[in-house]
């Protein structure tokens, strides 16, 4: 790398320092300014202003991890669309088909995942497949 390369992340380094140099200097003001009352009520775990009952051990639907699968796949494959449509115009035609035919495979994966019942919470998450 030359001179000149290394100048231009000069900026970006000059960020992080900073960003760096703030977040630590808030976090020592934080530590020395701060009151520190413990209490029992301060100690116990917080569960959206509920109590919490039972164990945190207590094992729930795997339907919960399914969906946030099923979230997170989505999410991600919609992001392949925001560097699309910043190059949409040096595509053209071929970037359109290309774009349409990527949003028809989501859609197809969208509608099985439909009709199996991944998305329908009232439904029980027992395989159906099965012969009895």
């Amino acid at each position: 790398m030359t001179g000149n390369d290394l100048q231009s992340y000069a900026p970006l380094l000059l960020h992080l320092t900073l960003a760096m140099a703030l977040s630590g200097v808030l976090v020592l003001l934080s530590s020395l300014v701060g009151w520190r009352r413990p209490s029992t009520t301060k100690s116990q775990p917080y569960e959206c202003g509920i109590t919490p009952t039972g164990d945190a051990r207590e094992p729930f639907s795997v339907k919960f991890y399914l969906v946030a699968m099923v979230f997170i796949l989505f999410d991600v494959e919609a992001i392949f669309l925001y560097p699309w449509a910043y190059i949409f115009r040096e595509l053209r035609w071929f970037g359109f088909v290309e774009m349409i035919l990527y949003i028809g495979i989501l859609l197809v994966g969208y509608f099985y995942l439909w009709k199996k019942g991944a998305l329908d919470w009232n439904r029980p998450a027992v395989r159906r497949d099965r012969a009895s």
